[in-house]
């Protein structure tokens, strides 16, 4: 298994790793701070840093065939670099750190809109440009409340934080759980759980800022109506604190 440095860590920016397999599919080393694409959230970008000096450029992040297992896609036109790496090869491993930051940013500021509108997610995707919900209501949903109440909540400085439960745990608080879409991160016996002082609290394997002012300036750049029972919001950061 990969040994996932970001879920205790979101600031890692780069780690030392060994190659544990270069396969078609990309490369598996044994510890990353690679988030891989899941839950909604899109996977990291960044490089492989090559003992002799040159780097690999990373373009996708993703899970692997095996339960707990991370692939480092690399970008077309680097077959002489991939040959160099062979299992047991040490290397650094450098994120994006631009894309990770609005990927924390954006993820943290769908929890604050989880907030303000209390019903079930069916559906959500986040990336560096932009990030949607889909929430299971008939009610209509106002785009001026919601970048209000979102400000709100970004000025309130709400500390963030995880911690850990068992599944069982979860099984006893299913009401936790707001996503109908995506299933909580099982597999290892525990349940990574998001909490946002005062604000939000529900499972999470996402990368998250450490408290919510450093969300920024959002907006709620559209709102509608995908299904009879179906209505998507969708964020964007303000023009003038875009990062």
């Amino acid at each position: 298994m990969t040994e996932e440095l970001f879920r205790e860590d979101s600031y890692l920016r780069e780690c030392e790793a060994g190659v544990v397999a270069v396969e078609p599919q990309g490369i598996e080393l044994d510890r990353t701070v690679f988030y891989p694409r899941g839950g909604g959230q899109a996977g990291d970008a960044g490089e492989l840093l090559l003992p002799d000096g040159r780097a690999l450029s990373i373009a996708e992040t993703c899970k692997g065939a095996e339960p707990g297992r991370i692939v480092h896609v690399p970008a077309p036109g680097q077959e002489a670099l991939i040959e160099a790496l062979q299992p047991g090869v040490r290397l650094r491993a450098r994120i994006d750190w631009h894309k990770r930051e609005r990927h924390m940013r954006f993820h943290t500021a769908t929890h604050l809109l989880c907030a303000l509108v209390p019903h079930p997610v069916d559906g959500c995707s986040i990336t560096a440009d932009a990030a949607r919900l889909d929430f299971h209501t008939t009610e209509p949903l106002d785009k001026a409340s919601l970048t209000a109440g979102l400000a709100r909540l970004v000025a309130g400085r709400h500390p963030v934080s995880h911690s850990w439960i068992s599944d069982a745990d979860l099984d006893a608080n299913p009401q936790l759980v707001r996503s109908m879409s995506v299933s909580p991160p099982r597999g290892s016996g525990r349940v990574r759980v998001l909490k946002i002082e005062g604000v939000d609290l529900q499972p999470c394997g996402g990368t998250h800022v450490a408290n919510s002012a450093e969300v920024g300036e959002v907006i709620v750049t559209k709102v509608e109506k995908k299904s009879a029972k179906t209505r998507r919001v969708v964020l964007g950061f303000a023009p003038a604190g875009g990062a």
